[in-house]
């Protein structure tokens, strides 16, 4: 495969946490005097940016860390509970074989992901886990990920289902394929101009076939 380092976010790409972060930040929400999130919305919400959906929600940039600090924190509590993305665990087996480094990036905590990929047998598939506590941090990670591996940025891919993934990847010069079942709808997805767009998880296969 063209690709001998696959490297995938955590939410929305393997692990459907969806609505679980959505009750989570209804809960918190109220504390920093922010409206809750209804589940009617989130059709409208998948096609905004990160910028625009913070400033939907009325979210001060300043306040995003503690935010993502508070929820993560709370996850980990039903992390083990909650469901693999529909057909993930067969195909990362099947990439794996393939690949010669596996590893996430993420703004979930590594614990979180730890524990999840452990309750449903993945963890030994991943060579790292690297978490950034910054939302729009990981371009500067997925550089540091090349060079501490000593990779050329041709041979690697990074997986995300969010408009920011794509354009990390871009700033980084590292290839990205966008997932259409997370956050971002297609439509946004589609016009970031993602190297790959794969609409359900078994389309990863397709990049066996530059072997």
């Amino acid at each position: 495969m063209r690709y001998q380092t696959l490297i995938f976010d955590f939410d929305g790409t393997i692990a459907d946490t969806l609505e679980e972060t959505r009750r989570i930040f209804n809960r918190i929400a109220p504390e920093y005097g922010i409206r809750e999130v209804y589940e009617h919305e989130l059709a409208k919400l998948r096609h905004l940016s990160l910028s625009e959906l913070l400033k939907h929600l009325s979210i001060p940039n300043r306040r995003v860390p503690s935010l993502l600090a508070r929820g993560t924190g709370m996850l980990r509590g039903n992390i083990t509970q909650l469901p693999l993305i529909n057909g993930m665990g067969e195909v990362l087996n099947e990439l794996r074989s393939h690949t010669r480094t596996f590893g996430i990036l993420t703004s979930n905590a590594s614990a979180n992901v730890d524990l999840f990929l452990k309750a449903h047998g993945l963890r030994g598939l991943f060579d790292f886990i690297s978490s950034t506590s910054k939302l729009t941090g990981k371009a500067k990670h997925l550089t540091a990920i090349r060079k501490t591996f000593s990779l050329h940025a041709s041979e690697m891919l990074y997986v995300g289902d969010e408009i920011r993934d794509v354009k990390a990847a871009q700033k980084a010069g590292i290839p990205i394929a966008a997932v259409t079942w997370g956050f971002n709808s297609r439509e946004s997805l589609s016009s970031e101009e993602p190297d790959h767009l794969f609409s359900q998880p078994a389309d990863f296969l397709r990049l066996l076939d530059a072997e």
